[in-house]
């Protein structure tokens, strides 16, 4: 059933892909093909720096938060890059440049966190700036906020929930004649950025993405056949087909690609432990011996 529920997501995010970039299967060649018409060559370049930096298990992410910025940047125009943000946040340009993330995003990558930028400020020109922010952990949909002034009942108000997110909530005066607001679930959208950008992430996969000027090939590393004995011994232990492992793992390439066919993400909490130990494989962590240990230990 999960398996199922993963292959309707990949469904989804390629049909999602093929309207938003026009690929029937996404790559990172034919993202980076449409990164310079639209970004200008300077900025593409330094884009790709960033991507280029970041561990080969974080490549796809990196690579889908590019995709929302081509989105975003052909919705609001290749002068977003050069605008700054008001107070003591910079231009995403000079973000581009220092490739450092700020205050409160210093848990995302610099690309990560100008993809939120730009699903925000895509959703705005849409749908307005919104009056609020609400966590939907809690699905409670009474009173999530204070209202403005001003509001009267049946106003639908725009709140924020994620970056790009939006959603309605709807004024209604209470039995004590108090105004409050009802969440709208069904009213729940993302912006073309942020859809693009969940979207690439699952058609493409994690990989592998070679880019281009990379030498030499960080797939084509060779990796040692104890750590590939233990990893693909307990994934067949606990499920995985040979097929979905493929013949054999030689490089950093072969485990990233048997990683995407496995769908570690849609199996047992333990997997996660697995995940841990072949990423570390893939990277060439000095974590590795650990990772493995903790794996013979579960």
């Amino acid at each position: 059933m999960r398996q199922a529920h993963a292959e309707d997501a990949r469904t989804e995010a390629r049909r999602v892909v093929r309207d938003l970039l026009g690929d029937e299967r996404p790559t990172a060649g034919t993202l980076i093909a449409d990164l310079g018409p639209a970004l200008g060559e300077e900025r593409t370049a330094r884009t790709l720096d960033l991507a280029l930096g970041a561990s080969l298990t974080r490549r796809s992410a990196e690579l889908a938060a590019i995709a929302a910025l081509l989105v975003g940047t052909r919705e609001l125009g290749e002068q977003w890059w050069g605008r700054p943000r008001g107070g003591k946040l910079p231009s995403p340009d000079e973000v581009v440049r220092t490739a450092v993330a700020i205050e409160p995003w210093t848990d995302l990558t610099a690309l990560e966190m100008l993809a939120a930028w730009i699903a925000d400020d895509a959703a705005d020109a849409v749908w307005g700036r919104p009056v609020a922010e609400v966590d939907l952990n809690s699905w409670q949909a009474e009173d999530r906020f204070e209202l403005p002034p001003g509001a009267r009942p049946g106003q639908r108000l725009v709140v924020h929930f994620d970056a790009g997110g939006r959603l309605d909530a709807v004024v209604a005066r209470r039995a004590d004649d108090d105004l409050g607001s009802n969440l709208d679930f069904h009213s729940l959208r993302y912006s073309r950025p942020a859809e693009a950008q969940w979207a690439w992430g699952v058609a493409a996969g994690l990989g592998p993405h070679p880019l281009p000027g990379e030498v030499p090939d960080p797939y084509a590393r060779e990796v040692p056949d104890a750590a590939v004995g233990v990893l693909r011994a307990w994934a067949l232990r606990h499920g995985a087909t040979r097929e979905q492992l493929g013949e054999r793992w030689r490089t950093a390439g072969d485990v990233v690609a048997a990683i995407e066919r496995v769908d570690w993400m849609w199996r047992s909490g333990e997997w996660f432990g697995w995940w841990r130990g072949a990423s570390a494989l893939v990277d060439d962590s000095a974590y590795l011996p650990y990772r493995l240990e903790e794996l013979a230990a579960g």
